[in-house]
């Protein structure tokens, strides 16, 4: 069995609506996708705190609509567009889909990750290239976070480097989990997570249980609630973006116990004097290390001296 994908490129304004509108008309499924990937002018959307989008497109946006080979996917165009209203006919190819073993397909696009001297993230589908390694057994999945972006790898590398055996650490904006569990590996006691999305919190005590790590997560007023409260962490690292981060400045640094390190990643280099800058009342903070234009930026409460990159 095989299908068509009708693929349009479209303004912003009108790829939700659209999208919705092929949906009602007969697509069988449809997604949005950036259609300046790869470009200069390729824009990021982000769904952390204050930066939500209100529209899941792009300013230059493609749809790709997945139907029936047998579909007239010309009456399928008309028909969305004179739904949503569109004074013209939005221009459209098609590309033919063959079947396959999606699932096969999927997980080969998926091997190990090494991270740092002796990290691996490996999907469950595959064996540990190194037994004796810190493995994590990690799916890719909805919440962020398998080791494959420069700012999670900053973080555990940072974690690796910084073993810390009974310290207390909070994963601020915990994703998978991946950093707690790190921590966890490296030997810390008491871990904590905290995610604003229900879903995230879901994978991480999931992963956290299929590594055996004993890690308590929560989404921000249940761990306003709970008996951390109050509580001071010896290490609190947050890997979210620059202007949350901002953001968060009195209420992250005001984590840190006396002589507690503070790590944060998602910033671009540009960025890290500005969001150094907003943690200066409390603590300074410096660049630690940066992969692909990004940087961890790192400090320690308590300490006048602006900690050296590595």
């Amino acid at each position: 069995m095989s299908w068509t994908e009708i693929v349009i490129e479209i303004a912003r304004d009108h790829a939700e609506a659209l999208s919705e509108a092929l949906m009602d008309v007969g697509a069988l499924s449809v997604s949005v996708e950036d259609a300046d990937e790869g470009t200069d002018a390729e824009k990021p959307l982000f769904g952390e705190p204050g930066m939500e989008p209100t529209e899941a497109a792009w300013e230059h946006s493609r749809v790709v609509a997945l139907t029936n080979e047998d579909d007239d996917q010309a009456v399928i165009v008309a028909a969305a567009a004179g739904q949503i209203g569109l004074a013209t006919l939005p221009k459209f190819t098609t590309r033919k889909v063959e079947e396959q073993d999606w699932v096969r397909l999927t997980q080969s696009q998926f091997a190990p990750i090494h991270i740092g001297k002796n990290i691996w993230v490996v999907p469950s589908w595959h064996e540990a290239p190194d037994a004796n390694g810190l493995i994590l057994e990690l799916d890719p999945g909805l919440a962020f976070g398998t080791g494959s972006h420069p700012t999670t790898r900053l973080c555990m590398e940072w974690l690796e480097a910084n073993p810390a055996p009974g310290k207390t650490v909070l994963d601020y904006g915990c994703g998978s989990g991946i950093l707690a569990m790190v921590a966890k590996k490296v030997g810390a006691g008491e871990v904590v997570g905290v995610d604003i999305d229900p879903q995230a919190i879901e994978s991480a005590a999931d992963n956290a249980l299929r590594n055996k790590c004993e890690i308590e997560y929560f989404l921000p007023d249940s761990f306003a609630q709970s008996k951390h409260a109050t509580q001071r962490f010896d290490i609190v690292v947050a890997n979210i973006l620059s202007s949350p981060l901002k953001l968060m400045a009195p209420m992250l640094s005001g984590r840190v116990a006396d002589g507690g390190a503070l790590i944060l990643s998602g910033v671009l280099a540009r960025q890290a004097e500005e969001v150094a800058a907003a943690y200066a009342p409390f603590i300074k903070l410096g660049v630690w290390a940066e992969q692909d234009g990004w940087v961890a930026l790192h400090g320690r409460l308590g300490s006048d001296v602006v900690p050296a990159a590595r």
